[in-house]
């Protein structure tokens, strides 16, 4: 099913597999990647996920946003390399979501100092 905003239904399939993830609710993230049948719909969580990584990668000390930065190459080679496999596609959405949560565990370690 195609999204008349895919960008705003990628955004909005992207917060819902954080959540997932940060719930533990392992079924319910499997459950929204498997939902995902189409290359397209993939490409828009991925972007969703990337732009909230990036945004929130840059409040970051600067060896931490060096490091966020690179790991982020690596998901886009990641993503290239699966560029029209769904199950590696899911991969990449998987791992550039822990991405999202292993940067937020960052900022709430600075933040207790």
């Amino acid at each position: 099913m195609t999204s008349p905003d895919p960008a705003a239904e990628g955004r909005r399939r992207a917060d819902d597999l954080l959540a997932a993830l940060t719930a533990t609710d392992e079924p319910a993230a499997d459950r929204l990647l498997a939902d995902l049948t189409e290359v397209r719909e993939l490409v828009f969580v991925g972007a969703g996920l990337t732009a909230i990584a990036r945004a929130e990668g840059r409040a970051l000390p600067t060896a931490q946003r060096a490091q966020a930065s690179t790991r982020q190459t690596k998901l886009g080679q990641l993503r290239d390399a699966n560029r029209n496999d769904l199950d590696g596609l899911r991969t990449w959405l998987r791992r550039s979501a822990e991405e999202v949560l292993f940067i937020r565990s960052l900022h709430a370690a600075i933040r207790r100092g």
